[in-house]
C-alpha cells in the first residue's frame, strides 16, 4: 500500500508499505477521508510536541470497515470512525474512566503510525459507528470531539459569557459546542477573515480581533463589565494563552485545549484574587464522540462548512507546505482516497 511519511520536519516521501494483516482484537480500515489538522501542521513544521520521525501522520480519519475481531455489532463495508487515542486500560487514568489522559497513551499519527495510508489497523474496542454520515462528515468528528471535551470540562452554564481563543477548527468546535450548551460566544482571533467566518458561518455573535488596541475595553462592553466566566484557548500560542488570564472575569475557569512547548507565566495575585481556575483538555472520550455525532445528526453542526480544501491523496505532499501559510485561508483541507 501507499504511505505518506514525514520523515523529517518539513520532508514528506510517498513509501510502499506491506498492508496491515488482522491480528487478534483490532480492525482493518480501508481510508477515505483524512482532515488535515494542527497537529500535523506542527509536527511538519517541527514543533509538535511528544513526536518522533520518521512519522506517518493523520488522525481525522474515516473509512470502510474491511475485516474486524472483536467488534460486535459491526458489520463488514460499513463506514466507520474511531477514536484515534490508543490507552493502555490499566492506569489512574484509565481505571477513573478517562482513558484520554492514559499516562501511556499512544495517539495515532503522533506516538505511532497514523492514517496517510491506503489501510490502517487500529484496536477494535475504537471503532465508531458512522451513523449515515459521510465520509467527510466522519473525518471531522475528532477535531470536533476535542471542542466539545474541553467545553465539557468548563462545565458551561446557560447564557455564561464564554470566550474561545483562537478561530481554527478546534477553537469553532469550542464555539459550536458552547453555543449548544448554552453559551453567549465570543471569538477572539488576530485574523480578520476567520471571524467574519465565525460570524457569517457559524454565527457567533461577537468576534474581536486580538490585535485591537482595545480588547479588554470591548470584552467589558459585551459582557457588561463582568468579562467572561469562560475562556478557552485553542491557539496553543504561549504568547495568547499568557495573555488570556487578564481576560477572566473574578471566579472564572481558564481552559487549555492548544499545546505548546514553553512554561505558561502569569501574576499569581491577579489570578488568586479571581479565585480563578485553570483546567487543562486532552483529546476526548467516547461520550464527547457520540454527543458530536448526535449534535451532527440533529442538525446542530455543520462541520463541512469548514472544509476550504480539497485534495486527492497523491497531491498532498506538494500541497501541505502552502496549509502553513495564513494568506491561503486554510480552515481545514480534506484529503480523499
Amino acid at each position: 500500500m501507499k504511505t505518506l511519511v514525514c520523515t523529517t520536519p518539513g520532508t514528506f516521501e510517498y513509501i510502499t508499505r506491506e498492508r496491515p494483516l488482522l491480528t487478534p482484537g483490532n480492525a482493518i480500515i480501508k481510508i477515505k477521508r483524512i482532515g488535515i489538522c494542527g497537529t500535523d501542521l506542527h509536527a511538519f513544521e517541527g514543533t509538535q510536541p511528544f513526536f518522533s520521525y520518521p512519522r506517518i501522520l493523520g488522525h481525522e480519519l474515516s473509512g470502510e470497515l474491511l475485516e474486524f475481531e472483536g467488534a460486535d455489532g459491526f458489520e463488514k463495508g460499513e463506514s466507520v470512525t474511531f477514536i484515534p487515542y490508543f490507552n493502555c486500560g490499566k492506569c489512574i487514568a484509565c481505571r477513573s474512566a478517562k482513558p484520554n489522559c492514559c499516562t501511556d497513551i499512544k495517539v495515532c499519527g503522533v506516538h505511532v503510525d497514523g492514517g496517510m495510508a491506503e489501510y490502517l489497523s487500529v484496536p477494535s474496542h475504537t471503532l465508531i459507528h458512522g451513523e449515515g454520515l459521510s465520509f467527510e462528515e466522519l473525518a471531522l468528528v475528532e477535531p470536533l470531539a476535542i471542542g466539545a471535551h474541553g467545553v465539557r470540562r468548563a462545565a458551561i452554564q446557560k447564557d455564561e459569557f464564554v470566550l474561545v481563543i483562537g478561530a481554527g477548527p478546534i477553537g469553532l468546535g469550542a464555539m459550536e459546542f458552547a453555543r449548544i450548551a448554552g453559551a453567549k460566544v465570543i471569538a477572539l482571533d488576530i485574523n480578520d477573515a476567520r471571524l467574519a467566518f465565525c460570524k457569517d458561518k457559524i454565527k457567533v455573535p461577537y468576534v474581536v480581533n486580538a490585535m485591537a488596541p482595545d480588547v479588554l475595553q470591548q470584552l467589558k462592553d459585551i459582557t457588561g463589565g463582568d468579562m467572561p466566566t469562560v475562556v478557552i484557548d485553542a491557539t496553543g500560542n504561549l504568547k495568547a494563552i499568557n495573555n488570556a488570564f487578564q481576560y477572566l472575569a473574578h471566579g472564572a475557569r481558564f481552559v487549555l485545549i492548544g499545546l505548546q512547548k514553553e512554561n505558561i507565566s502569569f501574576n499569581h495575585p491577579e489570578f488568586h484574587k479571581r479565585e480563578a481556575t485553570l483546567i487543562s483538555s486532552r483529546n476526548a472520550t467516547r461520550q464527547d464522540f457520540e454527543h458530536v455525532i448526535a449534535s451532527m445528526k440533529a442538525g446542530l453542526v455543520e462541520p463541512t462548512t469548514y472544509i476550504t480544501h480539497k485534495v486527492p491523496f497523491s497531491g498532498v505532499k506538494d500541497e501541505f507546505q502552502s496549509w502553513l501559510d495564513p494568506k491561503n485561508g486554510v480552515i481545514k483541507a480534506m484529503v480523499e482516497l
